[in-house]
């Protein structure tokens, strides 16, 4: 509960810090404080998780306050410099691409539980962090990498927490996008994000799914459960009438509005490779059945807590239309 708590508040030291240097020692007491969570689980896997985790981060926060040191100087030969290293290691902390080399490898090793820190709350810091500093022709280029490299490497993979992950990747483009005109909407966007991905990690947490073909045994068990599992996935693919349309709906609306037309274009077009191997899945997951039972429901399951976040992640569309008063 100890580290729990510091991994709160040294994500509030970052986000309300006034200085660089309190900037940096948050994120390095949340770096502190995520380690012992990951090996908690005392296994090798976690183990060596933790071990990629700790020497990426390190390698990013030695960038970080390196173009922090230089940040002072005001020669104009440093100044694009700093820019563009500061904005790589905070991209680099939160796994976008093509910093992301390290992100899917560490949520593979961990526990469903840790795998929601990384996916949600380990990403706040260094967003809230990376608009102090906005490059637009540098984000632009990682937001079209982040899609590509997500879409790409997400098609063949078997592991839900890889998939996850590469999703994951997918919605920071999306939401470092929403940087370039108002901050509240990243809010908006990463609150939704993170409503569905609980969701999600809470129902393959529930019942110890980490691959497909244990979803795929999971007819067996209940069809609506498995119906949950399928609109969860275009829920998070952002098909309509769903939750997750809501805020890409806004992000595109409003890059069109603000003439961003080829941004929005790319976006649109690339998160097709995204939503392709979401639908895989679903189609699959009704298509294909395993005669063997590859899964176990956790001992603390709640059918009532599964019904309840299912719904919130699934009808709160016409809430939030109601409540944004969207025409």
């Amino acid at each position: 509960m100890m580290f729990y708590m510091t991994l709160i508040l040294s994500s509030m030291i970052s986000i309300s810090a006034n200085s660089w240097l309190s900037m940096w020692i948050g994120l390095e007491i949340n770096l502190l404080s995520i380690i012992p969570l990951m090996n908690s689980s005392k296994n090798m896997m976690s183990s060596e998780s933790s071990i990629k985790y700790f020497i990426t981060q390190v390698f990013a926060s030695s960038m970080l306050m390196f173009a922090i040191i230089y940040m002072y100087n005001q020669s104009y030969n440093f100044i694009n410099l700093n820019s563009f290293i500061y904005m790589s290691a905070l991209l680099t902390k939160m796994g976008a691409a093509p910093f992301h080399f390290w992100f899917p490898e560490v949520i593979e090793g961990l526990n469903w539980l840790n795998s929601m820190i990384l996916l949600t709350w380990q990403k706040i810091a260094p967003m809230i962090m990376l608009t102090y500093n906005l490059n637009i022709n540098f984000l632009t280029i990682i937001i079209i990498l982040c899609m590509l490299i997500s879409g790409i490497m997400g098609i063949n993979q078997i592991s839900l927490r890889k998939i996850m992950a590469y999703s994951s990747i997918n919605h920071m483009g999306w939401m470092i996008s929403t940087f370039f005109f108002i901050e509240t909407m990243w809010i908006y966007y990463f609150m939704i994000y993170t409503i569905i991905t609980i969701n999600l990690s809470f129902m393959f947490m529930k019942f110890n799914i980490f691959y497909l073909n244990q979803l795929y045994s999971i007819l067996k068990e209940n069809i609506f459960i498995k119906l949950f599992f399928i609109l969860n996935f275009m829920n998070l693919g952002g098909l309509p009438p769903f939750l997750g349309f809501l805020p890409k709906w806004i992000t595109v609306q409003t890059l069109i509005i603000n003439k961003f037309y080829i941004l929005s274009f790319f976006m649109m077009i690339l998160t097709l490779l995204t939503l392709y191997f979401y639908m895989r899945i679903t189609f699959s997951t009704i298509l294909l059945s395993s005669n063997e039972i590859f899964f176990t429901k956790s001992p603390t399951f709640n059918l009532f807590s599964l019904i309840l976040f299912n719904f919130i992640s699934l009808s709160s569309l016409i809430l939030c239309t109601m409540i944004f008063n969207l025409t």
